[in-house]
């Protein structure tokens, strides 16, 4: 990577619109804090400099299903950098039954064909990062190994140190030697749906309960408590969990929103990579035409929204509608009984009540 070739956020931004429908408060707030970490890289040995630039590690919050996987992986692709996802609830302390925290640089390594050049220029994905928050406040006579602990098990691998990586795992292959990662320049980004952590930031600024007493400020706007992971502050992710000397470590904190109908209309249609597109595309290799009335995506969108999955719901839901399609057409096609093909909604809507239970 060089300055040529370092995209601005705007085009950063323009790129993930390509891929990835709506969320433009997070493209934006991860097309700056991207752009400024691998600007960075870039300059940190520029002799005219005599400031210190810190990493812009992020936090990227919100619901299941709603792009925050898609637009870690859609940036890496478009840097021409690995990048890992690593799940943080297999990670616990050393010494304990789960993964080490150093497991998340052996999958950064893997990704890049152990180039350590590469690596050490990636991006770690520390996913489902709302699982290693403290656990609730009393007296224990057990270790939180899963959570405070992990959290300050990462602090220098996040923060930027030379880390010794076993290669192929560390608890199976005890007798390998190590391999030093440098994680100064590799962009740490913990994401996570944080259920609950809406109601911390919403009892906070006076939403949806009665307020009491003087000095309590001013009370949330209807349009603030529908986006209310907005407004989240260091001080909210302290009490949902997560220790200061963490928090710290990431500086930037952006959201997903929950996608909207419209939004999943989007998603089946728009992207390059459509859901539509690509089924099309597999069945135009078997000769056939395939078209989808309005009124069946509207139901397909319908029945995500219905399981509360979100994006993520679209491709099962389309897997069960096309699946007898995609057994019979090969089939017709053999027997020249079929050229095309217009999936309808009422096509669908049994096949949503029989899978799913869903009745629309």
């Amino acid at each position: 990577m060089t300055e040529n070739t370092l995209m601005r956020p705007d085009q950063i931004k323009t790129y993930l619109d390509r891929h990835v429908i709506g969320q433009d408060e997070a493209k934006k707030t991860l097309a700056v804090a991207v752009y400024n970490h691998y600007k960075r890289i870039l300059h940190k040995d520029d002799p005219t400099s005599k400031v210190h630039l810190e990493k812009s590690n992020i936090i990227l919050l919100g619901p299941t299903g709603c792009g925050k996987t898609l637009l870690v992986k859609t940036i890496a692709k478009m840097l021409n950098v690995p990048c890992y996802i690593q799940d943080t609830t297999k990670l616990t302390a050393s010494g304990y039954v789960g993964s080490d925290v150093e497991d998340c640089l052996v999958g950064l390594l893997r990704a890049c064909d152990y180039n350590m050049k590469k690596a050490c220029k990636g991006i770690v994905m520390l996913d489902e990062g709302d699982k290693i928050a403290k656990k609730d406040a009393g007296v224990s006579v057990t270790r939180d190994v899963s959570g405070e602990c992990v959290q300050q098990s990462l602090l220098k691998i996040i923060e930027g140190d030379l880390v010794g990586v076993p290669p192929m795992g560390g608890r199976k292959h005890p007798e390998q030697d190590l391999l030093y990662v440098n994680t100064t320049d590799i962009l740490f980004i913990l994401s996570g749906a944080f259920v609950g952590l809406d109601e911390i930031v919403a009892r906070r600024m006076g939403c949806g309960s009665r307020r009491i007493g003087f000095g309590q400020g001013t009370a949330a706007t209807p349009e603030q408590e529908k986006d209310i992971l907005r407004y989240v502050t260091p001080e909210d992710l302290r009490d949902f969990g997560l220790i200061p000397e963490f928090i710290g470590r990431f500086p930037v904190i952006t959201h997903v929103e929950q996608m909207e109908r419209d939004a999943l209309l989007k998603i089946l249609t728009e992207p390059e990579d459509a859901l539509t597109g690509q089924y099309a595309e597999l069945l135009r290799q078997d000769g056939v035409m395939l078209n989808f009335a309005p009124d069946a995506l509207e139901a397909i969108a319908d029945a995500a929204i219905e399981m509360g999955t979100g994006a993520r719901g679209l491709r099962l839901i389309m897997e069960k509608v096309m699946r007898d399609i995609m057994y019979d057409t090969p089939l017709l096609v053999a027997k020249k009984k079929t050229s095309s093909l217009t999936l309808q909604r009422k096509q669908i809507l049994p096949i949503l009540e029989r899978e799913y239970r869903i009745a629309l």
